[in-house]
C-alpha cells in the first residue's frame, strides 16, 4: 500500500485516544519528570506534546488553519498546563469526532508546519496517538492495548520504503531490528526508533 497516497481508508482514532485518556488518569505528579521512551522527553513535556498535537490534529481536519496548524513541532518551549488532567481527554474526544467528520479527508491541510492531503494526516495522526500511547504506559509502568487496525496502519506508515523518513529531519529515529515473529505492537514500536522491551533507568 502507498501510506502517502489520499487513498488509504478512513482509521477511528477513539480506541488510541481512548487508551490515552485511562492511561493519564493513573499518573501522578511525581511521576511528571521521569524518562520516556523519547530521549529528549521527559513524561511532562510528552504529555504537552500530547497535548499539543490533539489540538493541531483537530484543526487540521476542520480544516481550520493558522498557528496551531502552522508551527512545527519542536519550535516551541513544551509546557504543560497545571489543568492537563481535565483538559486532555475533551480535547482527544474532540480529535477523535473531527476525523469522523467526512469532510476531514477531503483535500489537503496542514500540521506541524506541513502540508498533507487528509487521509494521510488522519493515518499520521492515528500512529502519533499509538507511539505515543505506549511512550506513555512504558514510562508509567502501564498496560497498553493497541487495536490491531490502528497498529496496522502505523506499520504500513513507518515501514522503511521509497520515502524512507528515518532521516535526521523524520518525527521518529531509525528503526530498531527485532525477530520477523515478533509481535506487532514490538514491529511497530521498533519501527519507530523505540526498544520495545525499554523501561525507566535504561
Amino acid at each position: 500500500m502507498d501510506t502517502l497516497s489520499g487513498n488509504a481508508p478512513a482509521l477511528d482514532l477513539e480506541p488510541a485516544a481512548r487508551q490515552i485518556s485511562e492511561l493519564i488518569s493513573s499518573i501522578d505528579d511525581h511521576q511528571l519528570s521521569g524518562p520516556t521512551p523519547c530521549p529528549d522527553y521527559s513524561l511532562r513535556e510528552l504529555l504537552a506534546h500530547v497535548l499539543g498535537l490533539s489540538v493541531a490534529f483537530r484543526d487540521a481536519a476542520r480544516k481550520d488553519l493558522g498557528p496551531t496548524t502552522g508551527t512545527p513541532p519542536g519550535s516551541a518551549l513544551l509546557v504543560l498546563p497545571d489543568d492537563w488532567r481535565k483538559s486532555l481527554p475533551p480535547l482527544l474526544d474532540e480529535l477523535v469526532a473531527a476525523w469522523r467528520a467526512p469532510a476531514a479527508l477531503e483535500g489537503m491541510t496542514q500540521a506541524g508546519g506541513v502540508n498533507l492531503p487528509g487521509p494521510v494526516a488522519a493515518r499520521v495522526v492515528s500512529n502519533e496517538l499509538v507511539v505515543h500511547g505506549w511512550d506513555l504506559a512504558r514510562s508509567t509502568g502501564q498496560e497498553f492495548r493497541a487495536d490491531e487496525a490502528s497498529l496496522r496502519s502505523s506499520e504500513a506508515l513507518l515501514a522503511p520504503g521509497d520515502d524512507d523518513r528515518s532521516g535526521p529531519d523524520a518525527p521518529f529515529g531509525p528503526p530498531v531490528p527485532v525477530p520477523a515473529d515478533a509481535p506487532l505492537l514490538d514491529r511497530v514500536i521498533a519501527l519507530s526508533g523505540r526498544r520495545p522491551d525499554w523501561k525507566p533507568g535504561d
